[in-house]
């Protein structure tokens, strides 16, 4: 039953994402392997980035048997093209950043690789000397005087290794590179300034595999809910950071941020809080099924964008809109034939929405019921009846009173010749084979 329900949502949100974008899908336990199964055969096995533990529940459930689960799982896949910006510098890591010049915090980290992949023979175009004149402080890759001291990437047993950047790397980024006394080796070694913030731009890092945190945990979700309405109104939400982080590191500020599970809407209240940081233009469209879709999801992105809370603890909105929409009967029935149910005013839109990509509105020129529009020189004719077969003919022609250099006319039959339509540029679409399915 999990199967049959996941799969199709997960072909379609494959077919969905953009070539350069990445799905992060929260999963516990219990079908956390299948999913891993089913993504890996939608999405491909070289197309996994990530399952990554995020510790929600700093107590455990008391109610688990022998283990008191404290995470879940957050798999993530991309297309092939998804790049990462990163996530924010941990405050931990940013006390490393002691050093200062004119271009701000920085520290020092060796040029000479370190680790597996270190030796000359790994990279051999990374092996190069540097050279240092120490009455000038000068440092370069290439020889400017005699007095200059030859430094080359050495490993600990004195055998060749390489630096981290080639070349080419190292010529443009010259200034940032300085030479250091390493006093246990009796020795100069080049020293990168990494820097805090460069080029405006705070310094990120890679995300790890393992999320901890009180801005991850349930409760953190709990909490923020329950100050925007004022009570327990959904069991565990996701917290706003935790999707701010997702987000940060996967978005840019024009993204389209697709949730087919929005829950609580936490997704959205991530999105907006993030454009009001940032200037952002990002756009959310949220999916839910339940019957809280209206009271709280979209009552919450209300909420949020107009402002809640009242004296010391209200927020300030973030500015922004939305829309509303609710999906009513489907458009085709099991066995693929139009649903009569919808009316013949919503089927005949969607038609025309296929063919055009516009919104539909009855035309003010004179022509027979079956007539769209026109769009483009082309003229649009939908020869629908619930109760009887509708048939593309001279007759229906007769009564059409659009000129056009091309007429698509759908109808359950045609009765004209392929060289008649061809002469007088006559497309038959058949009902409902060539109505477009989204």
């Amino acid at each position: 039953k999990w199967l049959c329900m996941m799969y199709p949502r997960l072909k379609l949100l494959h077919k969905l994402l953009a070539d350069d974008g990445v799905i992060f899908i929260s999963i516990d336990d219990n079908e956390q392997a299948n999913l891993k199964l089913i993504c890996d055969e939608i999405f491909g096995r070289r197309n996994f980035i990530a399952n990554i533990s995020i510790v929600n529940n700093f107590k455990g459930r008391s109610d688990d048997k022998y283990i008191a689960t404290s995470h879940e799982s957050l798999l993530v896949f991309h297309k092939g093209n998804f790049i990462t910006n990163g996530v924010p510098i941990p405050e931990e890591y940013s006390k490393e950043y002691k050093l200062k010049d004119s271009k701000g915090l920085y520290r020092l980290q060796g040029l000479r690789k370190r680790g597996s992949g270190s030796k000359r023979d790994d990279r051999p175009n990374m092996f190069y000397p540097f050279y240092y004149n120490k009455q000038t402080n000068e440092l370069s890759i290439n020889q400017n005087s005699e007095k200059d001291i030859e430094i080359l990437p050495k490993l600990s047993d004195n055998t060749d290794g390489r630096w981290r950047w080639g070349k080419e790397t190292a010529l443009e980024r010259i200034d940032e590179l300085t030479v250091q006394l390493v006093k246990t080796r009796n020795e100069y070694d080049i020293f990168q300034k990494d820097y805090l913030v460069r080029d405006g731009e705070n310094k990120t890092i890679k995300p790890k595999s393992f999320w901890y945190g009180s801005e991850f945990s349930a409760e953190a979700g709990t909490l923020q809910l329950k100050s925007i309405f004022t009570k327990k109104t959904f069991d565990t939400p996701k917290s706003t950071d935790f999707l701010q982080y997702i987000l940060y590191q996967a978005t840019n500020k024009n993204s389209i941020i697709l949730d087919s599970f929005a829950g609580s809407g936490t997704t959205a209240h991530a999105v907006l809080n993030l454009n009001k940081q940032d200037g952002g233009n990002r756009k959310f469209i949220l999916i839910e099924m339940e019957n809280y879709a209206e009271s709280i999801t979209a009552e919450r992105v209300k909420r949020v964008i107009s402002g809640y809370g009242e004296g010391s603890k209200a927020t300030e909105g973030t500015g922004g809109s939305f829309d509303f929409y609710k999906l009513e009967q489907p458009l085709f029935n099991e066995d693929k034939n139009l649903n009569e149910g919808v009316g013949i005013d919503r089927i005949r839109k969607y038609v025309w929405y296929t063919e055009t990509k516009r919104e539909f509105s009855e035309p003010t020129q004179t022509d027979n019921k079956h007539f769209l529009g026109t769009k483009d020189e082309t003229a649009y004719y939908f020869n629908y009846e619930p109760n009887k077969i509708t048939t593309l003919n001279r007759e229906l022609l007769a009564t059409m009173k659009t000129k056009a250099e091309q007429y698509v006319i759908y109808a359950d039959n045609c009765l004209l010749t392929k060289e008649f339509m061809s002469k007088h540029n006559i497309i038959f679409k058949k009902i409902p084979r060539d109505i477009s399915r989204f």
